[in-house]
């Protein structure tokens, strides 16, 4: 079923990038296993996904180490200070870095196992109250404030769209965030580069391939629906 699923999506990707213009290839498929048993990922990975995305630090030290090696783990969801150092050597790329301080927090743990961690920064483009993320206008203030860190690597950026009926209504989102990357990127800063665009969900990741998304999180379109009664971190 799961493999089913992931076979569904990625045609759908396959099919948004011809629409685009683009090549599948420069779209990564993040599994977004939150709350979901590791029996489940297991059948994901047997079905060849090798990129998965978690919302909860406590879930990714749950599931690590029992779940083959070479599975890349991302963080995905708010990540608060004092939980960095549990994940620092475990995840391959952090989504969601939205303040000054979580970056200086980041640095500092990555300095402490000698790793350089790759890490997008988190754009509340629509402003929604009810989301992390920083204003538009916030976002090149603080990559440059951070472009000097020896320990992490701005990758690019990173939005959760608003959830609605119709998929179409977030265009505008994604191409806000795209731009946003584009602005960056030719101001030819040392240290950063806006080659990813994680933006996209079950609801609304065709649309945001068109529009240039580089990783599109997809959970619920792949797992179904998730458990809210496991008990948060």
């Amino acid at each position: 079923m799961i493999a089913e699923k992931l076979a569904v999506v990625q045609e759908n990707i396959n099919k948004a990038c011809k629409n685009a213009g683009r090549s599948p290839k420069e779209v990564t498929l993040i599994s977004v296993s939150k709350t979901k048993p590791v029996e489940m990922l297991q059948e994901a990975y047997d079905a060849g996904a090798r990129v998965f995305g978690e919302n909860k630090v406590q879930e990714i030290m749950d599931k690590y180490d029992q779940l083959p090696s070479d599975i890349e783990w991302h963080m995905i969801g708010h990540l608060q200070r004092n939980k960095v150092k549990y994940i620092i050597d475990k995840v391959s790329m952090i989504h969601s870095v939205d303040s000054l301080r979580l970056a200086e927090t980041i640095e500092h743990e990555a300095a402490k196992k000698n790793v350089c961690m790759p890490i997008l920064i988190e754009v509340n483009v629509a402003e929604e109250e009810s989301k992390f993320g920083l204003k538009t206008e916030e976002v090149l203030p603080l990559i440059e404030e951070i472009a000097s860190y020896s320990h992490i690597k701005v990758m690019g950026l990173m939005t959760i769209a608003p959830f609605v009926a119709d998929p179409e209504e977030n265009r505008s989102v994604f191409r806000k965030l795209k731009k946003l990357s584009v602005d960056i990127a030719a101001k030819n800063i040392n240290n950063i580069t806006m080659s990813v665009l994680s933006m996209g969900m079950t609801n609304d990741y065709q649309v945001a391939c068109e529009e240039g998304s580089t990783m599109v999180r997809v959970g619920t379109g792949i797992f179904g629906e998730r458990n809210y009664s496991i008990k948060e971190d």
